[in-house]
């Protein structure tokens, strides 16, 4: 913008000066180089006198010509100060101008590190059409970046700042893919905590190293070099002819993890899960029951209502897998950071958390939605959690909502007048979070 604006002041200066030379040649017969003399003179307001006498009609040009010539002279000036300055209080321009777009980015993924795999990533990303942000701490890797045209930021990831400006609050996912283990793991640790909602990948160099970035708040962590090793294993042996099973290549479709809710009338009901896996033609990789995930559960587990079971289904033929959408669940609490952590939770949990901020709006969207289970704080702008439990008990078309409400009055009074009012379960809050998706399963198993 300061080019343009140094510019047409260049451009108007120089219209000025062809115009006060073709003026004093016209008006006072001047000769070219007098003219043109006398033109820099006057704009420039040096003080010499005039070379010759001028006419009437010359002295009211002269003095047009020193009022406008001022005038693009302080404009030229106002001009070139401003980029100066610019260049002076802003180091680089082009950091300005990603900060502006960094700050239009929404339900972004942000990518901690561009090495062979952050590399990887973003080129998918990119081919993908998602906005994905690069933080890296290498200006030689920044301008490779640059080069590709990314979004990035240059500065540590670990540092909860630069998590900040790159957006994280209203980012939807976030791979942590540095070359060290712990930085990874900080970086989980701290991306978690300011977007409990976040969903974090992190790589991890060392296997020993998985639990502890999980506990860190990472949901899924990846070994690049395991990874590796089992594609090129797999590779030998169908070249060797010692695997059936031939391995994913770029065209190939990749299996996808499906849950499964085991429901009142379903087959699965009541069978191992040996036998399921056989009748599915998939193997069963982890349970979900009673809050909890395990992996490979044990093959003469028997399966119950509501149970979930993972499998890795890679040819899915529609009429072959039951797959029932996620329950809906209605959290209401005017609290924006246990809204976005309970949502986060009960979406591992399988379901479809729905919120609101308020006890009128958590009325109204309970009566319209009809979930199954309803996680309602005690104290509510507009209608206490009672009061909404109160109401919704008075709708014969919602007897079937399981209420929840969450309460740190340990009172039994309070606890008294909340089951009187309706609802089935009354939780203290407290540290142990799983208390509350505890308390929603237990009620929807009929326990």
């Amino acid at each position: 913008m300061n080019r343009y604006k140094i510019v047409i002041a260049v451009l108007f200066c120089l219209a000025i000066i062809a115009g006060g030379t073709t003026g004093y040649m016209v008006i006072d017969d001047f000769t070219f180089v007098e003219a043109f003399y006398m033109t820099v003179i006057t704009i420039s307001t040096v003080g010499y006198g005039e070379i010759k006498p001028l006419s009437d009609a010359g002295r009211i040009f002269t003095t047009c010509l020193i009022l406008t010539g001022i005038g693009s002279l302080a404009f030229a000036g106002h001009a070139v100060v401003e980029s100066l300055l610019e260049k002076v209080w802003t180091r680089n321009p082009e950091a300005k101008k990603m900060k502006k777009r960094i700050s239009k980015l929404k339900d972004h993924y942000i990518v901690c590190g561009f090495g062979r795999v952050g590399e990887s990533a973003v080129e998918h990303f990119s081919q993908a059409g998602t906005d994905f942000l690069i933080i890296e701490c290498s200006p030689e890797e920044c301008q490779t970046i640059a080069s590709h045209g990314y979004i990035y930021l240059e500065g540590d990831a670990t540092r909860e700042n630069t998590l900040l400006e790159a957006g994280i609050k209203s980012a939807s996912g976030l791979l942590a893919l540095l070359d060290s283990d712990p930085k990874n793991l900080f970086i989980a640790l701290t991306a978690r905590e300011l977007n409990p909602t976040l969903h974090i990948i992190a790589r991890s160099a060392d296997k020993a190293n998985e639990s502890k970035i999980l506990r860190a708040g990472a949901d899924s962590v990846i070994s690049p070099y395991a990874t590796a090793g089992k594609h090129v294993a797999d590779e030998l042996l169908v070249a060797t002819g010692r695997s059936g099973k031939l391995t994913m290549g770029p065209e190939d479709s990749c299996p996808i993890p499906q849950w499964i809710t085991v429901q009142q009338g379903s087959s699965m009901l009541g069978s191992s899960i040996d036998k399921v896996s056989q009748e599915m033609g998939h193997e069963i990789l982890g349970l979900r029951a009673g809050g909890r995930d395990i992996l490979r559960p044990d093959p003469h587990l028997q399966l119950q209502e509501g149970d979930m079971v993972l499998v890795l289904d890679e040819e899915r033929e529609e009429d072959s897998i039951e797959i029932t959408p996620p329950k809906k669940l209605v959290i209401v609490d005017d609290n924006p950071v246990i809204v976005r952590l309970y949502s986060r939770l009960f979406q591992k949990a399988g379901f479809n958390p729905l919120t609101a901020g308020n006890g009128i709006d958590g009325l109204a969207m309970i009566m319209e939605e009809k979930p199954a289970a309803a996680v309602i704080d005690s104290k509510l702008p507009g209608l206490s959690g009672i009061e909404v439990c109160r109401n919704i008990r008075e709708d014969e078309e919602l007897n079937d909502v399981k209420l929840i409400l969450f309460t740190g009055d340990v009172e039994k009074k309070t606890v008294k007048e909340a089951l009187e009012a309706g609802a089935d379960e009354v939780v203290l809050k407290s540290p142990e979070v799983s208390e509350v998706i505890d308390a929603v399963l237990h009620l929807l198993q009929g326990k």
